[in-house]
């Protein structure tokens, strides 16, 4: 009988086991550690992977504005690697991306190669202000990062960099 993948949205029940996938690799220092409650947080943030009836995948996009999104936290399971399914994780957050308008798709990774079999290219992580300052600050690697940025265009529109937080003048009208 042939197998079955599909990838669809997180749900609510998938919890425990999203934990469970990203924990092994979080504990390998290979992407960043998530809380149960950290990704019930960030949960419509995620797709998962489901290989037959098991979850054997995992992948979350963050957007940073109309112009720029990460994918974070992409892993499958090791009893399912070489199946696609990580191919299948990137191109349904590039699908979603691209539905949202989103001009450029980047990740943080350590396995360039796979990415840039799929489409993406090398940039300076410098390049990524926005990513910097969010979530890296709080990575113990954050002084000497050895993970390698890749980006990917979804349109052409143009990549402009985030605006600081805008000050809030009170009393002016």
């Amino acid at each position: 009988m042939p197998h079955h993948i599909s990838i669809r949205a997180a749900e609510a029940g998938d919890v425990d086991a999203i934990y469970r996938i990203l924990l092994p690799f979080a504990e390998k220092h290979l992407i960043l550690p998530r809380s149960r409650d950290d990704i019930f947080e960030h949960l419509q943030e995620f797709k998962v992977a489901v290989y037959d009836s098991a979850l054997a995948g995992v992948a979350a996009m963050h957007i940073y504005g109309s112009n720029l999104a990460e994918v974070r936290s992409l892993v499958v399971d090791e009893g399912h690697h070489g199946l696609g399914i990580g191919r299948l994780l990137v191109e349904a957050c590039e699908k979603w991306g691209a539905g949202l308008g989103v001009a450029c798709i980047f990740a943080l990774t350590y396995v360039p190669d796979f990415f840039l079999q799929l489409g993406f290219e090398r940039v300076a992580k410098e390049s990524l202000p926005q990513k910097i300052w969010t979530v890296c600050i709080h990575c113990e690697k954050f002084s000497h990062c050895d993970e390698i940025a890749v980006q990917k265009r979804l349109s052409d529109a143009p990549i402009e960099p985030m605006a600081a937080t805008p000050v809030i003048e009170v009393g002016k009208s």
